[in-house]
């Protein structure tokens, strides 16, 4: 199993391949646009990763411009958006703190399991590099523009069970005044040899053994979604 920022740097196809299999239910959509209805919007995606919510998105905004650190990364979101036929779409790499747009340009930013890196990967300095993050992101939002992250709830779960490294995070987000709900977004894999093997990939050996056992082709998991309006 690679590390995660491993996966980031070099494993984009099998990232990929994961991610293919997630929220088979399509649950996010409908619940992206209970909190903020897409039409016409100008949206960023940060963390944007091999596309994935880009993807989800770009079909029913006005434009979306996908950022994130890994070219790697970013190269398979291309390839996966032009396969798509979409033409209202820019990539570009950054990292969360300096995203190259100007103040006040979007209605709605969106990080989709990546914000919480800022926390994961800040060491003692965690608190700090949220911060940053969350005013970089206010920066670029116009007064009324809606900030909406999605984070992890558990994989392997029915219900709702927080990792505990991400405790501290989701306290801030809650001291932010954040709103929150969830959703399940299970995976749906073609096999049992394909559920094992991309669960050892990415979420380790414990887990796979857990799919094994079960002989999860489904696997659950519980993705949660906060969500803030800028006011002015």
């Amino acid at each position: 199993m690679p590390s995660e920022r491993e996966v980031y740097e070099k494993h984009a196809n099998q990232y990929e391949r994961l991610i293919q299999r997630e929220d088979y239910n399509n649950h996010i959509l409908p619940a992206l646009e209970k909190i903020c209805p897409l039409g016409k919007l100008d949206a960023i995606d940060l963390g944007a990763g091999t596309g994935r919510i880009t993807r989800i998105i770009a079909p029913h905004v006005a434009n979306v411009r996908a950022f994130d650190s890994s070219s790697h990364m970013l190269a398979k979101a291309e390839v996966r958006l032009h396969s798509m036929g979409l033409t209202n779409w820019k990539a570009g790499v950054a990292h969360h703190h300096r995203i190259p747009v100007a103040n006040k340009s979007a209605d709605l930013v969106i990080a989709g399991w990546s914000f919480c890196y800022l926390a994961v990967w800040g060491g003692k300095n965690w608190r700090n590099e949220l911060e940053l993050g969350y005013e970089e992101i206010y920066r670029i939002l116009r007064p009324g523009g809606v900030i909406i992250f999605l984070e992890t709830l558990g994989t392997g779960a029915e219900t709702p069970n927080p990792p505990k490294h991400l405790s501290n995070y989701f306290a801030w987000l809650d001291d932010k005044g954040f709103q929150n709900t969830w959703i399940r977004t299970d995976y749906q894999f073609n096999s049992l040899e394909e559920a094992i093997e991309l669960s050892d990939f990415f979420f380790g050996r414990t887990m796979a053994k857990m799919v094994e056992m079960n002989r999860w082709i489904i696997l659950p998991e519980c993705t949660g979604i906060w969500w803030q309006r800028k006011l002015i």
